[in-house]
């Protein structure tokens, strides 16, 4: 197996890369990590010159132009415009060079805004994603149907998963663009140097199912390896691991052990209230999964960004 992981600096490609290193790598695999520094993956030309370049057998597609809520809000068409080509040129490609199987990756931000919950793999279509991000949600729900029409007309192996909200080493840290885990640990990191109080945007009270990074690249190559259907799947701690963005805020404040005061600034949006994932899916196929714990993981990716700081904070 020759396998190409686009997106391959990112969040999820890093964790990967780092649990294929430590031990998790097959000896008839050779994993190749790319950025958008190898291809424009907006490019149809660039992509199949990747393509050609590297002939993978398997295909990992991470990359995507993404952001948190507020830079959502502001480019929803950029969003749409930018990942409707790279997925595109992901796919076609894969598919010229004849690829056995492409797994790509989705968000729980693409379910329908209106909806009942526990959110499962079959409601993805059923309405209209939240309107703060629907550029980006709509241009990802195209994959699933891209990957249907790839199945059932060329009899190909595409497939996705979609991983609730994901956060580790090698994460966003950017406070204006990244998503609110790394954006509260920068917070918490500058309000500790400045002696300062934490100001958490929004009420503090919606909440989300958080999944560690490494925790997500371990189930990536199961899915790689042994997941054979077309419909995606999601991969999500249960309903009960769900937080509040209060509890992740106080989690990050114990693991940087940030004494000062939190202060919830209510006239800034709080986007979703909720988009509680079902893992029944997963745990049918996978009952002894063990997730890291919360504040475990938490605690570790506080740690690497006091390391990385420097780097970390761009």
């Amino acid at each position: 197996k020759r396998i190409l992981v686009t997106g391959g600096t990112g969040l999820v490609g890093r964790a990967i890369e780092k649990v294929v290193a430590d031990g998790e790598g097959r000896p008839d695999e050779e994993w190749i990590f790319v950025s958008s520094r190898d291809a424009d993956l907006t490019s149809s030309s660039e992509t199949k010159a990747l393509f050609e370049r590297h002939k993978p057998t398997h295909v990992i597609h991470l990359a995507a132009m993404v952001g948190g809520l507020f830079k959502n809000i502001r480019s929803n068409l950029d969003f749409w415009r930018t990942n409707i080509h790279i997925n595109d040129n992901v796919l076609h490609s894969a598919h010229e060079l004849g690829v056995q199987k492409v797994v790509s990756c989705l968000s729980t931000c693409i379910f329908p805004d209106k909806t009942t919950y526990p959110i499962d793999e079959t409601m993805i279509h059923n309405g209209p994603p939240h309107s703060s991000n629907f550029g980006y949600s709509y241009a990802k729900r195209m994959i699933d149907v891209q990957n249907r029409g790839y199945s059932e007309q060329h009899g190909r192996r595409f497939t996705a998963v979609i991983p609730t909200n994901v956060f580790g080493p090698h994460d966003n840290f950017n406070i204006e663009d990244g998503h609110v885990l790394p954006g509260l640990i920068h917070k918490v990191y500058l309000a500790k140097q400045s002696g300062s109080a934490l100001t958490v945007w929004g009420t503090g009270n919606p909440r989300r199912q958080f999944i560690y990074s490494l925790d997500l690249a371990r189930l990536f190559l199961w899915v790689l390896r042994e997941y054979d259907e077309v419909e995606p799947i999601i991969l999500s701690v249960g309903e009960e691991d769900e937080v509040s963005i209060r509890e992740a805020a106080e989690a990050i404040a114990e693991a940087m052990d940030f004494r000062g005061e939190l202060i919830f600034d209510t006239t800034k949006s709080d986007g979703q209230f909720k988009k509680t994932a079902s893992n029944a899916k997963l745990r049918r196929y996978l009952p002894g999964f063990q997730f890291t714990p919360f504040r475990k993981a938490v605690k570790e990716t506080c740690a690497w960004f006091n390391a990385n700081y420097a780097n970390a904070r761009k």
